[in-house]
């Protein structure tokens, strides 16, 4: 099972969740975020979100797998949307089962959390002025920190 998926189209809740379906599962957990029309003292009107694909499905799949390692879950997906999405369109949804529904919570808060802090895709918001702009981007154009060197970092979201 791909644990990690970028799509460009609506993204196919019931499906996965049909995936997550284990009988030894006592508890399933699901997070969507969604596109929402007001940040930061902006009307927002769309947004845009662009990915590296092949490093974040690689680093996707490296965090659900960290994950489900240190917390006792029976399954976790995560899909990640690429291209543009109206407002209350879902950009990402995260979804685990696991024997009791406290791991699940916690499974499913840390796959989001580590996803918008590692994975390769950044989000462009547009605005109701005419005025777009990139979101949390602001490490992207950094200087490497001491020991840093060589070493690429996805920016928050």
């Amino acid at each position: 099972m791909t644990r990690f998926r970028l799509t460009s189209v609506a993204i196919d809740t019931e499906s996965a969740r049909r995936e997550l379906l284990d009988l030894g599962a006592g508890g399933y957990v699901s997070f969507e975020g969604w596109v929402r029309n007001f940040n930061e003292g902006q009307e927002v009107t769309r947004l845009e979100y662009e990915a590296f694909p092949e490093l974040a499905i690689k680093e996707g799949e490296r965090i659900v797998t960290e994950i489900a390692a240190r917390i006792s879950i029976t399954r976790a997906i995560c899909i990640h949307r690429v291209g543009t999405l109206a407002i209350s369109e879902m950009a990402v949804w995260v979804g685990v089962s696991a024997v009791h529904r406290g791991e699940a919570f916690d499974a499913c808060r840390q796959i989001i959390d580590a996803v918008k802090h590692r994975v390769p895709i950044w989000k462009k918001e547009f605005y109701r002025n005419g005025d777009s702009g990139w979101v949390n981007c602001e490490h992207c154009a950094a200087a490497p920190q001491h020991g840093e060197a060589g070493h690429a970092h996805a920016p928050h979201r």
